[in-house]
């Protein structure tokens, strides 16, 4: 097999097997979310921005969820506008997250998926620290083993874990990286991108089948072809979502 594939499945193995009851309980408290008319909302930096976009608007993408996505701590470019080099300070430095998220109405009842693999930096620390001032319950989804063995960096002593009502494990090491190369100190092969699209896609999954036990009419992105869906469908899921977060700033 070859060395990255047999690396990731040990770390999506152990995921299913570690952290079935946190996956569970997150997808209970996304489904009552979504079924009292009110939204999940997703916050990541950098490349956890990744695991967000894969989950709305997406293919099973369900309406409910809500990205939060600022261009200013995404890379559009490797250097100069858009770099990576500049995202990175931006997220570290504090006070920034709170003057971001003051454009979006968070609200009790709602919540907050917050995903870091550090769980350090300022920017998913002071989401997650945001979320929960106003009300909402959150679930980080980090490196447990960071959260377990790294120094707070930031200036309330909070790690993202410190901060969550949930904590998923994405069962990553460290350093992220999984295959050794001989004669450098440095791994290849980054694991927690795939890690955190296995948790949300579970995450949602188990969501979608507790609303429909429900009995609650989800609106769910989808592709073209799936031909047992009206042809005009995707109007209605678009529609959807913006009569809901239109609804949710309205109570602003």
């Amino acid at each position: 097999m070859l060395k990255y594939i047999q690396e990731i499945t040990n770390v999506i193995e152990r995921i299913g097997a570690e952290q079935e009851s946190n996956i569970r309980k997150s997808a209970e408290l996304c489904a009552e979310t979504i079924a009292s008319g009110k939204m999940v909302h997703l916050f990541g930096s950098g490349h956890s921005v990744l695991p967000i976009q894969d989950v709305f608007p997406r293919y099973g993408g369900v309406v409910g969820f809500h990205p939060l996505m600022d261009p200013r701590i995404m890379w559009s470019n490797v250097i100069g506008p858009g770099g990576a080099r500049e995202l990175l300070w931006i997220e570290r430095q504090e006070g920034y997250i709170a003057n971001y998220l003051q454009s979006y109405h968070l609200q009790e009842g709602e919540v907050m998926i917050v995903y870091s693999h550090g769980g350090l930096n300022a920017a998913p620390v002071e989401a997650a620290m945001y979320a929960k001032q106003h009300g909402c319950k959150v679930i980080a989804i980090t490196s447990g083993e960071n959260h377990q063995k790294a120094e707070a960096t930031h200036s309330s002593g909070n790690k993202l874990g410190d901060v969550a009502d949930i904590l998923i494990d994405n069962c990553c090491p460290l350093e992220d990286s999984l295959v050794p190369i001989p004669g450098y100190a440095q791994k290849v092969g980054a694991s927690s991108t795939v890690a955190a699209i296995a948790i949300s896609q579970s995450v949602v999954s188990e969501a979608a089948l507790l609303l429909e036990k429900k009995g609650f009419q989800m609106y769910i992105f989808v592709s073209p072809n799936v031909t047992e869906c009206p042809a005009d469908y995707m109007h209605t899921v678009y529609a959807e979502y913006t009569k809901l977060v239109k609804n949710n700033q309205n109570n602003v």
